[in-house]
């Protein structure tokens, strides 16, 4: 699962780390006996969520589609095909001078 790069993004841990927050304060108001505090922490949990998906939608999250990821891979294959051509052609260059 971890090839496939599952939560592994800006998006997911912010959001992750909001939500644990807000768990973390609706738990300590459970034992402080605080219903407004609570909520505050439940507020909090929906915020984490809402943060995460704007996130992901501002392209801080996974690739949705494999088709995106494919011309991803593709761009940089020429790159890199382009920079293999480059190093091999520099030095015929030099030896011509």
């Amino acid at each position: 699962m971890s090839s496939q790069a599952h939560g592994h993004t800006p998006a997911a841990w912010t959001g992750s780390a909001i939500v644990f927050l807000g768990f973390c304060v609706s738990g300590a108001a459970m034992i402080m006996a605080s219903v407004p505090i609570f909520w505050v922490g439940i507020a909090v949990i929906l915020v984490g969520g809402v943060v995460a998906k704007a996130m992901s939608m501002a392209g801080m999250g996974k690739v949705a589609d494999n088709t995106t990821a494919t011309v991803i891979a593709e761009a940089r294959a020429r790159a890199a095909a382009k920079a293999d051509v480059a190093a091999t052609a520099e030095p015929a260059a030099v030896a011509a001078h």
